[in-house]
Formats: C-alpha cells, structure tokens, sequence
C-alpha cells in the first residue's frame, strides 16, 4: 500500500477527486460541509486496476489550516497536486509544492482539475504555467492530467497514474522494516463499543495486535487491542501502511495528534538534532537564531531553537545546516525529515533532513552527516546497541559488543599491554571501563582470576609481553619512558631489541625497513631522501631517522650526501652489531 496525500490551493478541488476516486467523502466535519471547504484532514482508500491499494490523505489548502495540513503529510509516499484549471498556480499551491519539496519526496502527479470549465487555450496555457513552476523539481516530468469529477474526465487516467507512482515507489524507496515500529498520531477518537481508537501511518517496524507500546510524551503504557486497516481487523501489520489502533490503557483524551507511539526501550528521545535546512525561494528576508520557530516532524508540531552551523544566516533558496533544540523529547532518526515555520510571521521559512540525533560536538565544530563513521569517531567508543539508537544502522562488533576506530582500538591495545606488564599482581578488572575490559579480554595470553588481570607466567625474558607489543608495533614502536626500561634493556641484550639512541624496534621491524627500501630503490635507484623514506613507510621522522641509522649500521644502506643507496648487505638479512 502506498499513502497519497493531496496538495495545493483552496477550493481547487482536492476532496472532490478523492471523493470521486474513491467514494469516500474525506470531509468529516459538519463545518466543513457547511463551509464548503476543507479544515482538517481526511482519509479515504480505493483499489486501483492493478489490485494495489491507495491511502489518500486529503489536506486542507487554506493558509489558515496549514499546520493541519503539515500534519498530514509527515509519512506519505506520494503527491497529487491539485491545480484549478481556471484559477491557476496560486499562493497555497506553491507554499504547498514547497513543503513537499522539502519532504524529500520523488513521486508524484499533477491534478488540472475543473476543466470542463474553460475552454482548450486556457487549458494550454494552464499546462505551460505548471510544467514552468515544477522545472527541476521531483514533478519535473510527472504527468499533468486534466480532470473533471462533474463529467469524469481523466479520472481512469488519474488512476492508471497512480499504478504508475505506486510501482515506481516500490521500486527505488522500499519500505524498510527496522523491527522497531514507530506511529505518528494524525486522530484521536472513541469508538462507540470499543474506546480509544487513534490513526496514523505505521513506520519502522511491524505491528502485532495485543503488543504493548508507549506513548513517547506522556511515558504511558498501552495495548493494542485490535488493528485495522480499511476498516478491516488485521491481527498484524507491515510498516507502511495507514492503520487504526483501539487502544487499552488510555482515554481519547489523553492522547492527541502529534503524539507518537513506540516499543519502550527500542528509540532514543532527543531533544536536540543537527540537520540539512534548504531555505524556500520565496523567502523575502534573512533567516537568523532570532525568531520564534516550530518544527513539523511526522504529525507534530514542536517549538524550536536553532543555530546555524559554519554560518550565521541563511538567505532564501541557500542551504546549510542547523542544530535545533526541542522542549520536548521526541523519537527520530537520521532521515527523517522536517518542516521549519517562524511563528511569529507564519510562514514556511525551509525544510531538510535530520542527520545527527545526538549531536556531541559543539556547533562550532559540528560536521553533521548520516555517516555511521563520524558517529563512531566523534564518540570514540559506542556499541552496537547505542549506534542502533543513534543512527537505526547494525553493525558488527569490532571487539566484544564495542565499535571504534582501528587507531584508538591499537592504541587501547597497547596502552592496556604496557598496563599489564608494569604490574606484578594484575589490573583490578572493575577500575577499567568497560570498552576497555573488552578489549583486555580479547588481548592473547590474558588470564583473568579473581577480578583481576594478568599475563601467563613468562619463564623467559624473550617471553616477555613487551615482546608482542613491540612486534605488532613494527616500524611504529611504543615510546619507552612509560616502560621498565630494566626489562626493556634486558630484551635489547637478548637481540629482541634494538636501541637506536633510545628509540627501540623490535628486531623484526629493519627487516620490513629493509624490504621498503628495495622497493624504494626500484623507483629512485639514485637514492632516496629521509623524506621519501618516511613518506614511503607512513612513520614520522621520529621514527624515519632511528630506522635509517640502524640500517646504515648493518650496511643494509649507505649515505651518500643527503641520499641512501643501497649497501652491502641490503639483499641479505640484517645482522646484529
């Protein structure tokens, strides 16, 4: 199932195509039959020709109504922009094609409706004007179908559309099933015999009836008693679909639209977001952290605080990014997207998508994006678990239940190894935080006993923990001041070691040295500058220079000015001095 919400200026003519594709009358309310126009939203379904069905959401197009409509179309696959044939592009029609825009939406279709109305020029003329406003949008080549609900004209077309956008929504944006449902709230109600029903589209996650969910603002526990979907019980349900929930646990009165129903324990509730913000074209002045905003995320509502990241203004039809800080904690995740209106002026300003929902860098700083990568080195350790919250992403432990970065995992190795051979009776396993107990226990010839850690009795200095340090260090050995340097020099006596003016290497660390130089030597036979060696090998010259002088000692290289070329025994195996 696909849900379509309808879009575009008021009284051209939104109810009435969905009442004629559908049979239902989306207007709900007696005042808005008296009015003659729509104020809140509806909802209707029918079968298409291909046997696949669409949700509707019809919105109400007066300015006046547009949080109602903002409401609707938090979760919808699709558009269909309603455009009178005989009134043409109007204000709501493009505040409307904005918002959607700004949703992130890519399938869609344009309604020409009442065109029984004019004659064939006006008609023309209305087409050049519509495919002119949606250049180089995501309505660029949707169709423009001309309608008439008085005279069914192009109503077959509108459908067969729809099968279309429908297809084509399968296709490129699948439904994704997070196992972790999550249902924006659009109506609230009670139901004669049953009590509490509420609407929305399901997200996220399946649902099974009699689960028990949350509602995320008041922290109240409920049931699902029964779902149904186009007014047909279902005892479960596959996200993406528009639903209605009879609730056990709470009056009608207590839950509203904007709130929002989840797993307890599945979602992290932020209060703070770091997000894309693309400033409408129409926007007639500068947008600063001065002002009183609200964002529209799913069917809510919500007072905000923003600061611009890496700039202090946006201007209309320019992008950046925004923190934007929430009075209430609401459940969202990276993709999700958002409206920004000032309330104050009552106007759209922009829109974008949420990237970080958990922003720990100040905004001075901040470099938001959607990359799992970053929120693993801006945080430095975080598990599996914790990263699912943040980013909806699963990942493989890199150690224990742990991610990191493959550089703090080597330097926690290390810093851990020196650790343990510094102590004659062990680490006490409880002072350790508890991404480095993980990385303790994956540590070789580790034996924990009694709470607390220590290396298997070494009989042999040549057994000795720095030995497997130094070794898996290479060419990048450990700085020896925070060692015993006793058994440091020890090691060096047995030839483990080599001391090149207090800077040691695993003996094992000149033969790579030797093998990058014959490498280096086949692209500069002349010589090669420390320079090269250092760049050539990824050391610094801390490491470069020591490296160097103990080859130039074994006769493996022999300067030459400010060059090494190659010496005597650079074919054979490094030898002790």
């Amino acid at each position: 199932m696909t849900v379509i919400a309808t879009a575009g200026h008021v009284d051209h003519g939104k109810s009435s195509l969905v009442l004629a594709l559908t049979g239902t009358d989306p207007d709900r309310w007696a005042e808005e039959k008296r009015r003659g126009m729509t104020i809140d939203l509806g909802f209707a379904h029918t079968r298409l020709p291909s046997g696949a069905t669409a949700s509707f959401i019809d919105v109400p197009g007066h300015i006046r109504f547009l949080r109602n409509m903002l409401a609707g179309v938090g979760a919808i696959d699709g558009c269909i922009l309603v455009v009178d044939a005989k009134e043409g592009w109007m204000p709501q029609t493009e505040e409307h094609f904005q918002i959607l825009k700004l949703l992130g939406l890519h399938h869609g279709l344009v309604a020409l409706t009442k065109v029984d109305l004019v004659d064939a020029e006006v008609e023309s003329v209305r087409r050049n004007e519509i495919r002119a406003k949606l250049r180089e949008s995501f309505l660029s080549d949707a169709p423009i179908i001309s309608v008439s609900v008085v005279s069914s004209i192009g109503l077959d077309e509108v459908r067969d559309a729809l099968d279309v956008l429908i297809a084509d929504s399968t296709h490129t944006n699948p439904v994704r099933n997070r196992n972790r449902p999550r249902l924006w709230i659009d109506r609230s109600f009670s139901a004669r015999g049953s009590g509490t029903v509420v609407t929305g589209t399901l997200i996220d996650g399946s649902l099974e009836s009699n689960a028990e969910l949350t509602i995320v603002r008041t922290q109240q526990r409920v049931r699902v008693r029964e779902i149904q979907q186009h007014e047909k019980s279902t005892t479960q349900l596959e996200p993406g679909h528009r639903c209605a929930l009879n609730l056990a646990g709470v009056n009608h009165a207590e839950i509203f639209r904007g709130d929002v129903l989840v797993v307890d324990g599945q979602w992290l509730q932020s209060a703070m977001f770091d997000a894309s913000l693309a400033i409408v074209p129409s926007l007639q002045h500068r947008v600063t952290r001065r002002g009183s905003y609200s964002v529209y995320i799913g069917s809510g509502e919500f007072a905000v605080k923003i600061r611009f990241i890496g700039t202090r203004e946006l201007y209309a039809n320019e992008n950046g990014f925004v923190r934007v800080a929430l009075q209430t904690p609401i459940p969202i995740l990276p993709g999700d997207r958002f409206i920004l209106r000032e309330s104050g002026r009552q106007e759209t300003i922009g829109g974008g998508e949420i990237l970080d929902i958990s922003p720990t860098l100040r905004t001075s700083k901040a470099k938001p994006d959607r990359s799992v990568e970053r929120v693993v080195s801006e945080r430095q350790w975080v598990t599996v678990k914790e990263l699912e919250l943040l980013t909806g992403e699963v990942r493989q432990p890199i150690v224990g239940d742990w991610l990191t970065t493959p550089k703090l995992l080597d330097v926690t190795r290390k810093e851990l190894a020196i650790k343990l051979a510094k102590t004659s009776d062990g680490l006490e396993i409880s002072r350790l935080k508890s991404h480095e107990q993980a990385v303790l226990a994956a540590l070789p010839d580790v034996v924990i006993e009694m709470g607390r850690a220590r290396i298997k009795g070494a009989s042999s200095i040549t057994e000795h923990p720095y030995v497997g340090l130094f070794a898996k260090a290479g060419v990048t050995p450990p700085d020896t001041k925070t060692l015993d340097r006793n058994i440091v020099r020890q090691i060096v006596q047995r030839g483990l070691f080599v001391d090149i003016d207090g800077v040691v290497f695993h003996i094992s660390a000149l033969e790579t040295a030797r093998l990058n130089v014959q490498k280096i030597l086949q692209q500069h036979p002349n010589g090669f500058t420390v320079s090269q060696f250092r760049e050539y090998l990824g050391i610094t010259r801390k490491h470069a220079v020591p490296l160097l002088e103990a080859l130039d000692r074994r006769a493996i290289t022999k300067r030459n000015g400010d060059l090494r070329v190659g010496g005597a025994r650079l074919n054979g195996e490094p030898s002790q001095v």
